[in-house]
């Protein structure tokens, strides 16, 4: 598989689910990973199953809508060769069930996160020339999702950043890729599962819109994320890598 010996990586939002999973293997695939979540005791929990498991890994708290905090971090860690924009936050509702405290809340995270991030950590990439960018974007920032309103306009923009980062930087050396995911079964749809009268039912319900009838799993985002961040996908950039289960096929 894939190696990622001597790279310094940041994975935003890394104290669970997708981010963990990234987290996890690129620390087992070599890198030293920089643990960034809100939550100090999810974060540390991440970093403490990756030291069990023999790798390198660190917590920094981190609210990534906070670009001072981001650029004081940035300064802090060594030359960081791959960062992971994983952060994000959901809301349910069409255009009558959303307000734009809801559009700006879904905003500050899911788009001025990333920009934030990049901001920081970019610069070093273009004056060593080398890097991967990887944007955790979302079927819904490449086709439209029914009840999801500012979601899905969040994803497009994350989706946006991603193709005009890897226009803009083309002949540097650092590269831009977003992952777009379908519906994946992290703890927190776990955890909305287990409200449902049926869970079983309500995860079929919820699978359903994928070809092959199941949720992605925080691994296979994770694995993805590891192509990107490695040497051999030097010739990848601006693209958006689809897992989901062929969700978008006959869009």
């Amino acid at each position: 598989m894939f190696r990622l010996d001597q790279k310094n990586a940041v994975v935003t939002g890394a104290g669970s689910g997708i981010g963990r999973a990234i987290s996890e293997l690129f620390a087992r695939q070599g890198a030293t990973v920089w643990v960034l979540d809100r939550d100090e005791k999810n974060g540390e929990a991440t970093v403490e199953k990756i030291l069990e498991q023999g790798g390198s890994a660190h917590f920094e708290s981190l609210d990534v809508s906070d670009a001072v905090a981001a650029e004081a971090l940035a300064q802090k860690l060594p030359g960081i060769d791959v960062l992971v924009n994983n952060a994000g936050i959901g809301h349910v509702g069409n255009l009558l069930a959303t307000n734009a405290e809801d559009l700006d809340r879904l905003h500050a995270v899911n788009v001025r996160g990333p920009f934030n991030l990049c901001k920081a950590f970019v610069p070093n990439m273009l004056e060593r020339g080398s890097g991967s960018v990887i944007m955790l974007a979302s079927i819904g920032g490449i086709v439209g999702v029914r009840d999801r309103l500012a979601y899905t306009v969040s994803k497009h923009a994350v989706v946006g950043l991603t193709r005009a980062l890897a226009l803009d930087h083309s002949s540097t050396g650092v590269r831009f890729n977003a992952i777009c995911p379908g519906r994946v079964e992290t703890p927190f749809v776990k955890a909305r599962l287990a409200e449902y009268p049926d869970p079983q039912a309500a995860y079929r319900e919820m699978a359903s819109t994928q070809l092959n009838g199941r949720m992605v799993r925080s691994e296979e985002v994770a694995a993805a994320a590891l192509y990107l961040a490695a040497e051999e996908s030097a010739m990848v950039t601006g693209s958006c890598q689809m897992i989901d289960g062929g969700w978008s096929a006959g869009k």
